[in-house]
């Protein structure tokens, strides 16, 4: 177990957060962060709104100043827009690190040729990594990826390479497909298969990490140089704390609960209220509107009760809360010595498969084609 090295960075534990749309956001990156340390990357942005300054994309990137490294993901489909959005980075000093995403499983995304449609065209794939590399001066560049459209037009070792040849400093491979979208079990053989594959840097797990255990095994399995955790962390900040604790047993410096997880987080209710508490406090002040808080914190209620025995009354009050005052009314009722329920590290979010990728018409015919998706190909949707 070594750290996480991404050109000049050092990342210990080698864990990190994946920007998830409308959830990584400064204040849940805090209750993570606090947790213990990793990589905790900002929801994605398009580098088309970037580089035109878009007031709303501005404000996502805003940093808490004790949150180094400052970690933004890009979704962008056009060579020169991401190397101009890069370079406004690099110059403006935005961030210490940038990853790439190429791994949006949505529709709307994929039927104008990107997010995990895009690594297809192998062509546009390097274009767009060497003017992202290119631009970046000393940033690392990093990228995550699926394993490809379907299992008959699978990308991800062709672009591990590709990503090698142009300089990007780590890869991150989702054992699944874009037609899998979260659906079925994760395929950690595909990551060992790309760990063989590309020697030359660190390659990333992501997919199914549900607990530490689920990291230790899948780096054990795979040989990856690291985690990346997106759902499994839904409604549980906590689990950074876990991932600290597994890590550090796993490198020879940690204390063992009995069951090779390290020191356990596992909260009373009491402790998983506070913690909801503080969360939509910290959206109030992100955001400077209480309204908008509490409206965007509705999402997390479900994802942390899950397992707790709660009455459907309270968590439709909690789930419809309107101001800061009901939400905490609500959360005092609710049974703070109950314990952490047993069961609960597994799949979060929505899991259901599709039926077939939605792609531009004849983006199967050439794989090397360089043909630039347009302007609405970059929407504001993230995944992967």
């Amino acid at each position: 177990m070594e750290s996480l090295k991404l050109g000049s960075l050092e990342v210990w534990p080698p864990v990190v957060l994946a920007p998830m749309a409308g959830i990584t956001n400064a204040p849940f990156r805090t209750l993570c962060r606090e947790q213990g340390g990793g990589l905790f990357v900002c929801e994605m942005i398009t580098t088309r709104a970037l580089v035109e300054r878009n007031a709303k994309t501005l404000k996502m990137i805003r940093f808490d100043p004790a949150e180094k490294p400052r970690s933004i993901q890009l979704y962008g489909v056009d060579p020169v827009t991401v190397g101009r959005a890069v370079r406004m980075i690099a110059e403006e000093d935005l961030a210490d690190h940038v990853d790439l995403n190429f791994g949006c499983p949505v529709p709307k995304v994929t039927r104008r040729g990107g997010g995990s449609a895009l690594p297809y065209k192998r062509n546009l794939l390097r274009a767009i990594l060497r003017e992202a590399v290119r631009n970046a001066g000393t940033l690392p560049v990093t990228m995550k990826m699926r394993k490809g459209i379907d299992d008959d037009h699978l990308t991800y070792l062709d672009a591990g390479r590709i990503a090698v040849e142009e300089g990007i400093s780590a890869v991150a491979l989702h054992g699944r497909t874009a037609v899998q979208h979260y659906g079925g079990t994760a395929d950690w053989q595909a990551i060992a298969r790309l760990k063989e594959a590309v020697t030359e840097i660190p390659v990333l797990g992501n997919g199914d990490i549900w607990s530490a255990a689920d990291a230790l095994r899948m780096m054990a399995q795979t040989g990856c140089d690291g985690v990346v955790v997106g759902r499994g962390c839904l409604g549980r900040p906590w689990l950074f704390a876990d991932l600290a604790a597994a890590c550090a047993l796993g490198r020879g410096d940690g204390e063992s609960d009995g069951a090779g997880d390290g020191r356990l987080a596992r909260p009373t209710l009491g402790q998983v209220a506070a913690t909801m508490d503080r969360h939509a406090t910290l959206l109030a002040e992100c955001f400077g509107s209480e309204q908008h808080a509490v409206a965007d914190f509705r999402k997390h209620v479900g994802w942390y009760l899950k397992g707790f025995t709660v009455g459907a009354d309270l968590r439709r009050r909690l789930a419809t809360s309107e101001t800061l005052t009901g939400l905490r009314e609500g959360l005092a009722e609710l049974d703070p010595l109950q314990p952490w329920p047993e069961g609960v590290d597994a799949p979060r979010g929505k899991t259901h498969p599709r039926d077939r990728v939605h792609l531009p018409a004849g983006w199967l015919d050439d794989p090397y084609e360089v043909v630039v998706p347009g302007a609405d190909a970059e929407l504001e949707t993230s995944g992967g």
